[in-house]
C-alpha cells in the first residue's frame, strides 16, 4: 500500500546528489585576488602580461597561490588581504607606471575556492550581493539637458541635408541650444520648408519670427518627444554601462534606473572606487574624417612641419602619426552593429559595420565625391584617439555597409566589435553619490544571515519533533533537504543572494513546514476515525496534498507579482521566495512520503506509527488517548 517503486526512488537520489554537488562550493569560501584587466583595446592581457606580473611579485616578495588567465583578464589568488593589497601596488607599479594613462585595470576582487572538477561542472557559489560581499555603489545624475541639445544638433544636420536635397534654398541653418533657427528671404522657400518640417519632422514644433525681409523658422522638440529623448538616452547609457562593465568581467553587477533621470549602479566585490569610476567611464565611440593631404598635412604626417589649422594628429596602432582634419565625417551614432569578420578578398580579419539610413547617404556621398583620397576611421576611448584604419578610397561605397581591415588580429577585431557595439553614452553623466561597503560589514550580514537561518531551522525542527515524534524527524529531514535543493537551484542560476534573500530563505523554511504540519494531522485525523496505521498514511498524504497545492499556488502568485512589479531588494526576495515554494512541494510530499515508505511500507503487520499523542473520542463523549 505505502511503497514506492524504484524509479521514485533513483528520482530522489539523484536530486539529493544534484543539490550536493552544486551547494558545496558555497561553503568552500573566497580567497582575496588581484585582477588584471585591459584599460584600452588595443592592449591584451596574455602570457607576455602575465609573465610581468610574476616578475613584479617576485621582486616585491609576494608569493602567490596562482595566477591565471581567466578570458580577457588576469587574476592573481593570494592568501590575505594584506598580501593582496602588497601585490596591487606591485603589480600596478609594474604595468601601468604612469597612473594617468594606464594601460590597464587594476583591481581588487575576490575568487571562489570551488575544486578545478566541480568547476568543470559549472558547480560554482551564488553571487553575492553589495550587502553581503561588500563593494561600491554608485548614484549617477544623467544630463537630459544635453541630451536633447545634442538631438537639436542631429535634427539642425538632418534638417541642412533635406533641404539641400529638396533644393530649397534658405539663408542660414543654426542650433541655439535646443532650438533650430532656419532662416528664409524666400517666400516661396519658406512655404516649401514649412511642409518639409510637417511632413519629414514631426516632432518639431515651429514657430515664426520676423525680422525686415528674414523669416525665421524657429523649431523645438515637442514635450512628449523630449520625454521620449530621454527615455532613450537612459536606456542607452544603461546598456552602454552594462556592456562595459560585463566585458571586465565584474560579477552579476547591478544597474538599475532610479526616477525619470538617475542610474544606480553597484559592483559587489570591487572595492577600488577609483578603479570602479574607470570602469563606468570607459567607452568608445567612432568617428570618420579625411585625411588632410595637403603639402602641409603630408609634411606634418613626416614630421617635418607643425600641424595645419584645421587638422589634427593621431597615432595609428603601429605608432604611426596620421594627420586628419577635424571635421567629423560620420559618427558611432549612425552605427547600428558592429560584427567581427574577415575580408572577403584578403581573408583578414575585419569589422563589419551596418550604418543607419542617415549614415548610409553621408558614407555614399563622401566616398564619391573623395574617390582616390584617404579616409581615416578613428576609434575613441576614454577621450584619447587612435586610428583603426585609414584606407585609399577607390570607388562610391552605398548600402549602409562598411568595413574596417587592416593591420589587426582576430582578437583585436572582435574586440573593436565589442566596443563599437557598446557605443558611448548618449548623454553625459555625474556621480552625485558613491559608498564603499568593505568586505569586513558584509562578512558580518553573512554571519547574522546565517545564524537567523540556522537558528530558525533548528527551532522547526525541534518543534517538530518533540510534537510528532518519527513523523516530526522525517519532517525535519524533508526540511533540510528542502534548504538544500533551493541553495542548489540558486547557485546553478547563479543568481545573487542579498539580505531579502536570505530573508526569503528563512521565511522559507516556516512555509515548507507547514506542508507536513498538513499532512501529519491528517494522518491524526484519520487514526482518531479509526483507520489502520497504513490506511492512515496513505489517506493522510492523498488528502492533504489538495489543501498544499492550493495554498502553495496562491503564495506563488504572490511571489510571482512581486517578481514581475518589483525591482532591486524586493525582486531579489521574490526569486528566492518562488523557488522555496517549488522546492518545499517536492520536499514536503515526495520526499517526506518517500521517507515514511521506506520506514513503515515494509512492514506489513503495523499495529502504530510514531506521529505523537492522537486523542480519540469515546462512545459517551469522553477523549482519550490512543496509541
Amino acid at each position: 500500500m505505502n511503497r514506492y517503486p524504484l524509479w521514485k526512488y533513483a528520482i530522489i537520489v539523484v536530486a539529493l546528489l544534484i543539490g550536493v554537488l552544486y551547494t558545496l562550493p558555497n561553503f568552500f569560501g573566497e580567497d582575496p585576488a588581484v585582477q588584471v584587466a585591459s584599460a584600452r583595446s588595443t592592449v591584451k592581457v596574455d602570457a607576455s602580461t602575465r609573465a610581468r606580473v610574476e616578475q613584479a611579485l617576485a621582486q616585491a616578495g609576494i608569493k602567490p597561490l596562482s595566477i591565471a588567465l581567466d578570458g580577457a583578464s588576469l587574476k592573481v589568488r593570494l592568501d590575505s588581504t594584506d598580501t593582496q593589497l602588497k601585490a596591487k601596488d606591485a603589480i600596478q607599479r609594474a604595468l601601468s607606471p604612469d597612473p594617468a594613462d594606464s594601460p590597464y585595470v587594476v583591481a581588487l576582487n575576490l575568487v571562489s575556492k570551488t575544486p578545478a572538477w566541480m568547476a568543470s561542472l559549472r558547480a560554482a557559489p551564488m553571487y553575492l550581493g553589495l550587502d553581503l560581499r561588500g563593494g561600491v555603489h554608485f548614484m549617477l545624475q544623467v544630463d537630459m539637458q544635453a541630451a536633447i541639445t545634442k538631438k537639436a544638433e542631429s535634427y539642425a544636420g538632418d534638417l541642412r541635408s533635406v533641404l539641400r536635397e529638396k533644393n530649397i534654398r534658405h539663408a542660414g541653418i543654426n542650433r541655439n541650444n535646443q532650438t533650430v533657427e532656419v532662416s528664409f528671404r524666400d517666400p516661396a522657400a519658406l512655404t516649401a520648408a514649412r511642409a518639409v518640417l510637417a511632413d519629414q519632422f514631426p516632432d518639431l514644433q515651429v514657430v515664426d519670427t520676423v525680422a525686415g525681409d528674414t523669416t525665421r523658422l524657429t523649431a523645438t522638440l515637442k514635450p512628449e518627444a523630449a520625454r521620449r529623448v530621454q527615455d532613450q538616452a537612459l536606456k542607452q547609457n544603461m546598456v552602454t554601462l552594462s556592456n562595459r562593465i560585463n566585458e571586465l568581467g565584474v560579477a552579476e553587477p547591478v544597474i538599475q534606473q532610479q526616477g525619470t533621470d538617475r542610474i544606480v549602479v553597484q559592483l559587489p566585490g570591487v572595492q577600488d572606487t577609483s578603479r570602479a569610476k574607470d570602469i563606468l567611464g570607459r567607452t568608445a565611440t567612432l568617428e570618420v574624417r579625411m585625411v588632410d593631404e595637403s603639402s602641409e598635412g603630408r609634411a606634418a604626417e613626416a614630421g617635418s612641419g607643425p600641424v595645419p589649422f584645421g587638422a589634427e594628429r593621431y597615432l595609428d596602432r603601429e605608432g604611426r602619426p596620421n594627420i586628419v582634419r577635424k571635421q567629423v565625417v560620420l559618427t558611432g551614432e549612425n552605427l547600428t552593429d558592429a560584427q567581427a569578420g574577415f575580408d572577403n578578398q584578403t581573408q583578414e580579419p575585419a569589422v563589419h559595420l551596418t550604418l543607419d539610413a542617415k549614415g548610409a547617404r553621408i558614407f555614399r556621398d563622401v566616398t564619391r565625391e573623395n574617390v582616390g583620397k584617404r579616409m581615416a576611421i578613428l576609434l575613441f576611448e576614454k577621450g584619447k584617439g587612435e586610428v583603426v584604419t585609414a584606407p585609399v578610397i577607390r570607388g562610391e561605397i552605398g548600402g549602409g555597409r562598411v568595413q574596417i581591415s587592416g593591420r589587426m588580429s582576430t582578437v583585436e577585431a572582435s574586440d573593436t566589435a565589442l566596443l563599437l557595439r557598446a557605443g558611448s553614452l548618449a548623454a553625459p553623466m555625474e556621480i552625485i553619490e558613491e559608498m564603499t561597503i568593505g568586505p569586513t560589514l558584509g562578512a558580518e550580514n553573512i554571519q547574522k544571515g546565517f545564524h537567523s537561518v540556522a537558528w530558525g531551522f533548528a527551532a522547526i525542527v525541534a518543534f517538530m519533533g518533540i510534537y510528532y515524534m518519527l513523523f516530526g524527524v522525517f519532517s525535519g529531514v524533508a526540511l533540510a533537504v528542502n534548504l538544500l535543493l533551493l541553495v542548489a537551484i540558486l547557485s546553478m542560476l547563479q543568481a545573487t543572494l542579498t539580505l531579502p534573500g536570505m530573508a526569503a530563505m528563512a521565511l522559507a523554511l516556516g512555509m515548507a513546514i507547514d506542508s507536513n504540519v498538513l499532512i501529519n494531522e491528517r494522518v491524526r485525523e484519520e487514526l482518531r476515525n479509526g483507520a489502520s496505521p497504513q490506511a492512515a498514511i496513505q489517506a493522510g498524504y492523498d488528502r492533504a496534498w489538495a489543501t498544499i497545492l492550493d495554498s502553495n499556488v496562491t503564495t506563488l502568485i504572490a511571489g510571482v507579482a512581486l517578481l514581475a512589479f518589483g525591482s532591486g531588494p524586493v525582486r531579489g526576495f521574490a526569486v528566492v521566495h518562488c523557488i522555496g515554494i517549488l522546492t518545499s512541494m517536492f520536499s514536503a510530499v515526495f520526499f517526506s512520503r518517500g521517507l515514511v515508505n521506506l520506514w513503515y511500507g515494509r512492514k506489513k503487520k503495523l499495529k502504530s506509527v510514531s506521529i505523537g499523542t492522537v486523542w480519540r473520542p469515546n462512545a459517551d463523549g469522553a477523549i482519550t488517548k490512543a496509541e
